[in-house]
């Protein structure tokens, strides 16, 4: 079952907000783990980037279940958390992508940190949210 961030809580979700998210992805062992994450929408899919190899991409790939914090940096009463699924993962378009939230983030439209890795995408559904 797939929901839409409601209209109060779309400005998070802008470009020009520049919320972080908290992703919280599920460890083997069955531990949490969480990160701070750029990311923007395509659609009604949140759309997190990450290079192979990392702990986060791991987790999503082998337990697809996430959940995620979005909060306001000028009012942190002002968030909404998303619980869902990875729907999609692909390394079609993830260099660009991360260049694009790289100029959304730190203005620069190039990512400095990019080191030769392998990009990717990771398309999430989201499934229940919360508003606060």
């Amino acid at each position: 079952m797939s929901v839409t961030i409601p209209a109060s809580h779309r400005d998070l979700m802008r470009d020009e907000t520049r919320a972080f998210a908290f992703l919280a992805t599920v460890m083997k062992d069955g531990s949490p783990q969480v990160t701070p994450v750029w990311f923007d929408m395509e659609g009604d899919l949140i759309r997190i980037n990450t290079a192979r190899g990392r702990v986060k991409e791991a987790n999503m790939k082998a337990r697809r279940q996430v959940a995620l914090a979005i909060i306001d940096l000028t009012d942190p009463y002002h968030y909404l958390q998303v619980r869902g699924r990875v729907a999609e993962i692909s390394e079609a378009g993830a260099r660009e992508h991360i260049d694009r939230l790289s100029e959304k983030y730190t203005g620069n439209p190039v990512y400095e940190n990019y080191q030769g890795e392998t990009r990717v995408i990771f398309y999430i559904q989201p499934e229940s949210v919360s508003l606060h």
